[in-house]
């Protein structure tokens, strides 16, 4: 079963996961701070770089099965047409209303 995303609780959050499912770059990159930073698998990467990789060439869509943390912290189904589809954890930092750093990983 799956949170629909308009229901997750933190709205830069929320506000992230809908411009990641919708391949809204302009969308995606307002919602982040300009200094943003991110890691992957515990390993610091390049966030244009990398969701322009794993998002937008490659089709990137993230069904969230739960949230924690004031809904700063998502167990999500992802999938994309490089990698297929496997469980992530993602858990996000926001300052003043966007998203400053997020984490994630195979859950």
């Amino acid at each position: 079963m799956t949170l629909p995303v308009n229901q997750l609780s933190d709205p830069a959050v929320r506000a992230f996961v809908t411009a990641l499912n919708a391949y809204d770059e302009p969308g995606l990159f307002e919602v982040l701070t300009p200094g943003a930073t991110m890691s992957d698998d515990g390993s610091e990467r390049d966030v244009r770089q990398w969701l322009d990789r794993e998002v937008f060439a490659s089709r990137g869509h993230m069904d969230v099965e739960s949230e924690a943390d004031g809904g700063r912290a998502l167990v999500a189904r992802y999938r994309n047409d490089t990698w297929g589809e496997m469980r992530t954890k993602w858990v996000f930092t926001v300052d003043g209303g966007k998203v400053s750093r997020f984490e994630t990983g195979q859950a």
